[in-house]
Order: C-alpha cells, then structure tokens, then sequence
C-alpha cells in the first residue's frame, strides 16, 4: 500500500511539473511550433512582393504575397495591417528566376532546373532594426517541357516551398 503512494505522488509531481511548463507565461516571448516573436511585436505588414528577376512569372509574385500573409496570419498571433506604423514591415523581391540544365543523358538534356531566388528585408519597428534575409530553392521538370508548362506545373509547389522558406528564415532561428 505504501509503495503505491509513492506512485501516485510521483505521477501528480510529474503532472504539475508538465503543466506549470507548458502554461507558464514564460519570460515574454511568444513560441510556437519554433517561432519566436516577442510579446511586444503585436502588427505586421506583408508588401507586395516585387519581381526584379530578368525572366517574370507573372503569377509568382501575387500568389507568394497571398501565401505568406495566408501564413503568418495563421500560425502567429500578429494582426495583419496596411499602415505605416506595423511594428513588423516585411518586403521581399524575386530577384532569380533561371533555368539551367541538370541532367544529361547520351548528350541529351533530360532534366531542367528552376531556380527562385528571394530577397526578404524586415524593419523591426519597435526595435529600429532591419534584418534582410536570401531565400533560393531549385525545382526539376523534365526538359521535354516548355518553360510555361514547367511553370504551370510547378507554380502550387514553388508557391509552398518558398513561403515556407521564408516563414522559417524570419521567425524560426534555424
């Protein structure tokens, strides 16, 4: 009988230990899912994103601007505004749309790759600090496609991965 108490004593200390860790407010700053914003940073703009590459999807940069203010909006607590004074102001721009061959076989191209290249700058407000970040990924298509239909093909994945990308280069310290 005595042995089984300490059992119970163990599993409530151990119960009360797990809660006060996961609802204790912390030291201040917002965590979840490995994004860490502080308590003070409330607002955020997401502009327009820019295309500057030489080579323009002109459905990249809408769709990109959609999904990262999709994103933040739903996996931070920050309220999303079109004025001057957000205390987080996000800009970006496209600045590398190339294709480049990436593999060949029996002299013959057999796989493209598309590269996307973003700039993202983000002025902290309230802290006067500006942090830019560059986010690039590679996405292969056969080369028997032509570039629109590489695109249409590759736009939901490119769309996905970038914002992704992004997300995790401003908010995750990785």
């Amino acid at each position: 009988m005595k042995r089984r108490f300490g059992i119970s004593a163990f599993i409530v200390f151990i119960s009360f230990i797990f809660i006060n860790t996961v609802f204790s407010p912390g030291c201040g700053v917002y965590s979840f899912a490995d994004v860490s914003i502080p308590d003070s940073i409330k607002t955020v703009r997401v502009n327009f994103i820019e295309n500057k590459a030489r080579y323009v999807n002109p459905q990249l940069s809408p769709q990109l601007t959609d999904k990262l203010r999709q994103k933040i909006l739903s996996q931070t607590r920050l309220t999303q505004t079109n004025n001057d004074n957000a205390h987080l102001d996000i800009s970006a721009e496209v600045r590398d749309y190339s294709i480049s061959t990436s593999g060949i076989s029996e002299s013959q191209t057999q796989m493209n790759r598309l590269t996307v290249g973003v700039h993202l700058t983000v002025n902290n407000r309230l802290s006067n600090t500006t942090e830019e970040y560059d986010v690039s990924r590679s996405f292969e298509f056969n080369a028997n496609l032509s570039l629109q239909a590489a695109e249409r093909q590759l736009l939901d994945e490119m769309v996905r991965s970038l914002t992704d990308d992004m997300f995790n280069r401003m908010f995750s310290n990785w």
